[in-house]
Formats: structure tokens, C-alpha cells, sequence
């Protein structure tokens, strides 16, 4: 018996959301979408029960990406559903799998059970060593209160935790399935754009202290409620300036003009395309174009080079926690858990220009090769890495040049000039897929980098911000083309 057939009976029976049986309309997938959005804000206001305050976010540099909340239900966001993606892609990249979700409706149940199965253990994996190993401390008072020791009070922690963990994964295939877009693009902007929102617009008077916005603190320093470090004319008060208040760079000119040229840059990068000319069989004159796009395979695939990273720096902590100290050459953690020096301290992604600007009495005490390094191997990862992983995007979404031509062939175009067959088509997108996905992926973990090295608005590292707008951008794309679809039943019969 083959691995297929003896995990087949517990891949076939995993939880699900069923899917419609006929056209959904599109109000009511702005319905879903909507309802699910709510949701998810909503589960990211309920807070652990029995959880100490204080305590450290071990995911604090990671949480534009993870969709989560610090100490609420959702608190491990979609970090197992990421991970459970990396392991799959990995694996199909491999073909150790032996799956084929292309034609085979069997393997196709097969995938998404051990995709579902995978996301299930990740998220006890995670949720485990975040309450058992410190991360989040139990309250002596309410395990008081309920009779409990603090080791049952952690596993009412941990129950918590891996709900949370349940919960987003369902609400992210309802999305799927019932709304507009996918469910782990929604939490991202969802989140990300409540953090940038929150970085504009907000004031301490509202929100509480150090909740000042870059709107509220210009208006201080303009009004004499809060001083720069010099005069506009001395390199101190330009630094201020450009560079944040005390530092903060979040606050600066640099960020703003940062945030602009990628929310610019995305969206120009999303608008060039290379344009493959289609015409129908079924209805005489009825022509079309099948666009390669420059970012061919999204930007999500920074998704699971940002997460790959976080699992390393994750390990980290926890060894760093459960052993005491580490040996210097491996790590080294400051009082706020970042790493210092060491192995993870290399390894760890460059978040803002506090990490490495040292010429402006930043980079955290590190000598200039250290963070040169460090950048330089940052730099490597994200743009080595997002081609790879862009390149495993590509084929494990039916997004490649094979599969492209059976979805192009089905919909009953063909490329003009060339014979009606599968083998025609394919043979002309192999000339642009991939070398545009290696392209793509690069350009993006380069962008991701840049962005990060000098700051964003509220904070929400470069990454977070190309995700919110690439994915952004797709969601306008889905939408006009659910609404054109809705205002012309033909089309949608003829291009499926």
C-alpha cells in the first residue's frame, strides 16, 4: 500500500467548508468577505483568559505578516497556515508527494486534507512551546481564583491558543470558497492597514500613551508641545526630521516617502505585463489577452521566506529560554528578546534602520562588519528566496506554463497564428513563465528589504506594506471582474 491509500480514509475525512453548488452572486460574497472581516477584528479584541499582561511578543517583528494579535485568541495568526505551505511546497517541489492536484480530483482531496492535516499539528506545534516555554506566562491569581496549578491554567492557555489557531484557518477557506479573494490576503490587510492607519492618524488622547500618529506629532513639535533634538538648520533637527523624533522612524520623512514610492512602485510592477494575443473557437471574433505580469506569482511568496526566518528566530528564543544563555557564537538576547550577536543575530531580517544605520549612532552597538553583514545576508535570503520560492508558487498553484495551456485550451482560446492544441500554447508560455517568475520573485525580496531598511509608516516593515498593496491591487482586479461577470452571464460560461 502506497502512503496515498493509507491516509487516505483520515485526509478524506477532515473538517470542511462546503462548497457552493451553483453561481454564488456577488453581493452575497461581499456579504461573506465582510462578515468574515468582522470576525476576524472582533476575535483580535478577545483576549487570552488566565494570561499574564506584560509579556513579550516572540513574533513582534513578524506581525504585519502573521494576521495576529498579541495575547488575543488569534494570537498565532496564520503562521501555522504559512508553515503547513512551506512544508507542502517543499515536498511537491521535491516530488516526493506523488500528487497530481492538476488532473486527478482523488489527489486534489488528498492535498488539501494533508494541507488541512498539516495546519492542524503546526498549530499545536507552535502553540506548545509559545505557553510551556514561557512565552505566555500563566496568572497566579485567576489559577488561584479557579482552584487550578499554573501547569492546568497553561493548558487552558494552550486550548485557547490552538481554538484561535482552528478558527482562522475555517475562516480563511470560507473566504475562500464563499467571498471575494482569499481569507489570508484579507487578514493581512486587515491588519496591516490598522497598523498603518494607527501610525497616521492616531493620538495618545485616544488610544493611550506613545499611540501618537505622524500627524499628532508634527502638530506638537509645530505647536512647541514637543522639541526636536535641535534647530531645522542643525544636523540634529534634520535628522529628527528625516529619521523620526527620538529615533523613531516610523515617525520620519524617510517613512513617508518610503511607503509612497512602494505603494508606486507595486503598483506600476503589477501593471507591466507582457500581453499573449488569444482568440476564440466557439465565437467568431471574439478576441482576448492572457497577461504575464511582471509579478507573475504575487508577492505572497515572501510570505514563506518571512516565515522560514521567523521559525529560525523562533527556535532561538526558545532555546535561549530553556537553556539559559546560549553560547555566544550561536546567540546572544537582550532584555526585549532580540538577538544581539551570533548565529540568529545574522540570520535575523534587517525591520528598520534603527538595525543598521550605525553612522547615525544606531545598529544596536554592533560593530559596522557585523551589520554590514547581516544586511548583506538579509538582502540574499529575500531575494534568493523569493525566486525559489516564487518558482514553487508558480507550480504548485496550476499557475505554470502546463497548466496554464489546459486552463487557456478548456476556455476554448487559442493563441492566433498557432495550431489548436495544449502543446501549441504551452510551448509559447514557456517562453515568458518562468523567467518572469524568477524575475518577479527577486524584484519583490529586494523591494521587501529596501522598504524595511528605511522604515514605513506605522511601523508595518516593507514586507507587510508590498503584501497590503499587491494584494490589494488583486482584490480590485477580482472584484471588477466578479462585477463584469455578474453584469454578463455569457461571459462567465464562456471563460469558466
Amino acid at each position: 500500500m502506497s502512503w496515498k491509500d493509507t491516509a487516505e480514509p483520515v485526509l478524506t475525512r477532515m473538517p470542511e467548508v462546503r462548497r457552493p453548488e451553483g453561481h454564488v452572486p456577488f453581493k452575497r460574497k461581499l456579504g461573506w468577505t465582510a462578515g468574515i472581516l468582522v470576525l476576524y477584528f472582533f476575535l483580535t479584541n478577545v483576549l487570552l483568559f488566565g494570561v499574564q499582561t506584560g509579556g513579550q511578543d516572540v513574533f513582534g517583528q513578524f506581525r504585519s505578516i502573521l494576521a495576529g494579535s498579541q495575547g488575543s485568541l488569534l494570537q498565532v495568526g496564520i503562521g501555522p497556515i504559512v508553515t503547513a505551505s512551506i512544508v507542502l511546497q517543499l515536498l511537491g517541489g521535491a516530488d516526493l508527494l506523488g500528487l497530481d492536484t492538476q488532473n486527478n480530483p482523488r489527489d486534489q482531496q488528498l492535498y488539501q486534507g494533508l494541507q488541512k492535516l498539516l495546519v492542524v499539528i503546526m498549530t499545536a506545534l507552535t502553540a506548545i512551546p509559545m505557553v510551556f516555554a514561557g512565552f505566555l506566562a500563566p496568572d497566579p491569581n485567576v489559577a488561584g481564583d479557579l482552584g487550578v496549578s499554573l501547569g492546568g491554567m497553561r493548558w487552558i492557555i494552550f486550548v485557547q491558543v490552538f481554538i484561535g489557531g482552528i478558527l482562522i484557518l475555517f475562516m480563511d477557506e470560507i473566504v475562500s470558497k464563499w467571498g471575494v479573494g482569499s481569507g489570508i490576503g484579507l487578514f493581512i490587510i486587515a491588519g496591516v492597514s490598522q497598523r498603518m492607519m494607527g501610525g497616521l492618524l492616531g493620538f495618545r488622547e485616544l488610544l493611550g500613551p506613545e499611540s501618537d500618529g505622524i500627524i499628532a506629532t508634527w502638530l506638537r513639535v509645530a505647536f512647541g508641545n514637543r522639541e526636536l533634538s535641535g534647530s531645522v538648520l542643525t544636523p540634529a533637527g534634520l535628522q529628527d526630521i528625516l529619521l523620526g523624533p527620538g529615533g523613531e522612524f516610523e515617525l520620519g520623512l524617510l517613512a513617508i516617502f518610503t511607503t509612497i514610492t512602494i505603494f508606486a512602485v507595486v503598483v506600476y510592477a503589477e501593471s507591466v505585463r507582457v500581453e499573449i494575443p488569444l482568440s476564440n473557437t466557439r465565437v467568431k471574433g471574439a478576441r482576448g489577452r492572457f497577461p504575464v505580469k511582471l509579478i507573475y506569482a504575487s508577492v505572497l511568496p515572501m510570505i514563506l521566506v518571512r516565515a522560514l526566518q521567523m521559525n529560525v528566530q523562533f527556535m532561538g528564543r526558545i532555546l535561549d529560554t530553556q537553556l539559559g544563555s546560549l553560547p555566544a557564537w550561536l546567540g546572544t538576547y537582550d532584555a526585549q528578546g532580540q538577538a544581539q550577536g551570533g548565529l540568529f543575530y545574522f540570520l535575523s531580517p534587517v525591520q528598520s534602520p534603527q538595525d543598521w544605520m550605525w553612522f547615525a549612532g544606531f545598529g544596536g552597538g554592533n560593530e559596522v562588519w557585523e551589520i554590514l553583514l547581516r544586511v548583506g545576508i538579509d538582502l540574499t535570503i529575500m531575494v534568493v528566496g523569493g525566486a525559489i520560492f516564487a518558482i514553487f508558487w508558480v507550480k504548485t498553484t496550476d499557475m505554470g506554463p502546463e497548466a496554464t495551456a489546459q486552463q487557456i485550451h478548456g476556455s476554448g482560446m487559442q493563441i492566433p497564428g498557432f495550431r489548436q492544441n495544449v502543446r501549441s500554447i504551452e510551448r509559447v508560455l514557456e517562453q515568458y513563465i518562468p523567467q518572469v517568475t524568477v524575475i518577479g520573485g527577486a524584484l519583490v525580496g529586494l523591494l521587501a528589504v529596501s522598504a524595511n531598511m528605511l522604515g514605513t509608516i506605522g511601523g508595518v516593515t516593507g514586507t507587510g506594506l508590498l503584501l497590503t498593496v499587491s494584494i490589494t491591487y488583486k482584490l480590485y482586479e477580482e472584484i471588477a471582474e466578479e462585477q463584469l461577470m455578474e453584469m454578463h452571464p455569457m461571459m462567465r460560461k464562456m471563460f469558466g
